[in-house]
């Protein structure tokens, strides 16, 4: 709950350190983030009708729960997959900016919004460990940080559980962003494991990421968890869409 000093404080900050909507630059004032009013309308959370397993939103009505025809076809080594809101719109450089420019100081906003999914789809007494998405040691090194291992962390303080740091990235993948789904499927097989499986054995997993587009990468996640022993790995991540 905030309380009269911190809204004191956060105005003094705003005096000193005044705050830009991400998306389109104007002041942002009387907020405790990093969007406008206007910024914050074109926000598209997540509502039904979506996959009953991996939570891919679809358009028109459905009726009844259903499956997706990739994890009709292919289902999923996660249990379930959900998101907060639709990877488009002021949610897309805001992202980008948290990923790939040394934006830490969204790290906040985007664990409240991850937190709704969470909190919305599951109950936080269900994890063992938070667990995320781990970088090749190289490439992390040049970013100097894992937006993916931020929001676990945050998220592990916030339901008091902690972080398993026990699953590695065994070779680079490099960006998936230019590849189709098949591609991004190869691209990743078989490209993680747990160190030592005895951690993970019986255990329970929510699996932490910035955005899911066609899941793959969160599929050999929780495919190398589950190889280890995991009993459920549930995933959370703050966008959905490519």
């Amino acid at each position: 709950m905030t309380t009269v000093w911190q809204t004191i404080g956060r105005s003094l900050l705003d005096l000193l350190y005044p705050r830009f909507c991400e998306d389109c630059g104007e002041p942002v004032r009387a907020l405790p983030d990093f969007l406008c009013w206007s910024c914050r309308l074109e926000v598209v959370p997540i509502r039904p009708p979506f996959c009953a397993r991996c939570g891919d939103p679809v358009e028109g009505v459905t009726g009844k729960p259903f499956l997706c025809a990739l994890c009709t076809r292919e289902p999923p080594p996660f249990d379930l997959a959900r998101s907060a809101v639709r990877y488009r719109g002021p949610i897309r450089p805001l992202l980008h900016r948290f990923k790939y420019a040394d934006g830490l100081h969204l790290a906040p906003m985007l664990t409240d919004l991850l937190a709704m999914a969470v909190e919305t789809h599951y109950d936080p007494t269900w994890f063992d460990f938070t667990v995320y998405v781990p970088l090749y040691p190289p490439r992390e090194r040049r970013r100097t940080y894992n937006q993916s291992q931020l929001l676990a962390e945050r998220l592990a303080r916030r339901y008091g559980i902690p972080v398993f740091r026990g699953i590695e990235r065994t070779r680079d993948t490099g960006t998936q962003t230019r590849l189709s789904m098949g591609e991004r499927a190869r691209n990743v097989r078989d490209a993680f494991a747990v160190r030592d499986p005895a951690w993970a054995e019986g255990k329970r997993f929510l699996l932490v990421d910035d955005v899911m587009t066609t899941g793959a990468t969160l599929r050999e996640v929780a495919r190398a968890l589950k190889q280890a022993g995991a009993e459920r790995v549930w995933a959370a991540t703050v966008a959905r869409g490519g």
